[in-house]
């Protein structure tokens, strides 16, 4: 026992290497992982106290206990035989294809990185292009919803940015989980939305265990209250219109609330957000696609890079101007114990998701740009004095709307709106000082028109003021604070 042994030095270095690595799992790491944990669960815990609806214990559990609670759903168990059985495999081949879609579609939630980078990033971008203003928001609806409901944020989808500007204007209420498309699916960028609890979806996908595995997650999530933000027309409009909303979400909600009943689980209960821009960064991208017919499209990165470059200098060389505003409003909340009780869950998606889009469709704020864009469209050429008589009528006369104007009333909102036009060559002025369309602009001024037009009276007929109604206007100094 006390004889000594000679070992090469190879050798003695690889076993010492080996004792470490075995101390530092079996000792160290645990300990340092719990440390941190404590740490990490302190914080939230602080977090939670100044949160409207604190983070949910659901987000907050470890990704790999939620994948194997997913895989092993008996909705996904049932599923993956099924799938075994009409592939002619082994089961656990097909589990393991179950896996695979559960890893692509459970996010990350990081407290930190969506409370310490994420909020102060989405900040930042939001003021840094656009002048953001909340255009309407009930605060008396939105505060008496139950505290242990679950809160789901439906939005019209205009750009990219309104991830990003729900995301800030959020930031005081709760930790929001998007659902994504497989535009994001590309690394790094996947790694950042999955830490901020974003979970991925493949719109398309016509493989029902992706299905099951999908819905068993949304399911899951909708008991567990997590507060949700879906786009139900799933995809950025081409046009400028509202389009119909999308079913598979909505019905994978409807049938995670306990039979959609709100009364042996948790409430659900939905928020429509509308937004509305002076400038969409894709418009350009968007009306091409809808000229030519085709859905997928494809930035190239060089010349959004270049694009990003340009404005850099332009901020250093002190020619930057913002891209006008970007206008949210929250329209009324709905519970989903009011729609259609005792029916299907099918029937009751579609009866939900008519009524969503009508309330996002009305809570539509009226922006300068998609303002002057109307009228120009639909009552011809005419000077600046003109446009600002049309924009008096029209804020006397329409139905119940939120027209956004600017601190300055209807000049400022024709100042901001020709500003911009102008300076993306969208205008021209004649001989007699009448403001007319481009030509080869008229399917981006269509763009931004149609996203009001469905609030507009139709043309050439005369305005009617409804029995209450009015619009609601704001000042930029009223309108600044966040949701």
């Amino acid at each position: 026992m006390t004889q000594t042994v000679e070992l090469p030095l190879w050798l003695f270095v690889l076993i010492l290497l080996f004792a470490v690595v075995t101390f530092a799992s079996h000792f160290l790491f645990p300990s340092v992982r719990w440390f941190f944990r404590r740490r990490l669960q302190q914080a939230v815990k602080r977090l939670n106290q100044r949160l409207e609806r604190p983070i949910e214990p659901f987000k907050l559990a470890r990704r790999f206990d939620m994948i194997q609670r997913l895989v092993h759903d008996p909705t996904v168990m049932q599923a993956v035989t099924e799938r075994a059985a009409d592939l002619g495999v082994p089961e656990n081949v097909a589990l393991e294809e179950a896996r695979r879609y559960a890893r692509e579609i459970v996010p990350s939630f990081s407290a930190v990185a969506y409370f310490s980078f994420a909020i102060r990033f989405a900040r930042f971008l939001s003021n840094a292009i656009y002048r953001v203003r909340v255009a309407h928001v009930d605060e008396r609806a939105i505060a008496s919803i139950d505290k242990d409901a679950t809160v789901v944020f439906v939005m019209n989808h205009r750009s990219n940015m309104d991830y990003v500007l729900v995301t800030y204007l959020a930031a005081d209420r709760s930790a929001l989980s998007y659902a994504v498309g497989e535009w994001a699916r590309v690394w790094p960028l996947s790694r950042l939305i999955r830490a901020m609890g974003a979970y991925f979806i493949r719109r398309r996908s016509r493989n029902e265990l992706y299905r099951k595995v999908l819905s068993s997650y949304v399911r899951l999530a909708t008991k567990g209250g997590v507060t949700q933000a879906i786009f139900p027309e799933g995809g950025l409009s081409l046009d400028g219109s509202m389009a119909e909303a999308k079913l598979g979400l909505l019905k994978y909600i409807v049938a995670g609330s306990e039979g959609g009943n709100g009364q042996d689980g948790k409430e659900v209960v939905f928020v429509p957000v509308a937004l509305n821009y002076d400038c969409v960064l894709e418009d350009k991208i968007l009306t091409s696609a809808a000229q030519i017919g085709q859905r997928r499209f494809k930035a190239r990165i060089g010349i959004i890079m270049l694009r990003i470059l340009r404005q850099f200098w332009l901020w250093l060389t002190g020619r930057y101007h913002r891209f006008g505003y970007a206008a949210v409003s929250f329209g009324r909340p709905l519970s989903l114990s009011e729609v259609a009780a005792g029916c299907s869950d099918e029937a009751r998606t579609k009866v939900l998701s008519r009524e969503l889009m009508a309330r996002i469709g009305e809570a539509v704020p009226l922006a300068p740009v998609p303002l002057v864009a109307w009228i120009l469209r639909h009552c011809g050429p005419m000077d600046r004095a003109g446009l600002e008589a049309e924009i008096t009528r029209l804020s006397a006369s329409l139905p119940l709307a939120h027209l956004h104007l600017p601190e300055g009333g209807e000049t400022h909102a024709v100042t901001v709106a020709l500003r911009l036009l102008s300076r993306r060559r969208m205008l021209r002025e004649d001989s007699m000082g009448r403001l007319n369309i481009r030509e080869g602009q008229e399917a981006l001024m269509g763009f931004y028109a149609n996203s009001i037009a469905h609030l507009m009276p139709p043309p050439k007929d005369p305005l009617r003021l409804p029995s209450g109604g009015g619009i609601s206007s704001i000042s930029d100094n009223a309108a600044s604070a966040r949701l």
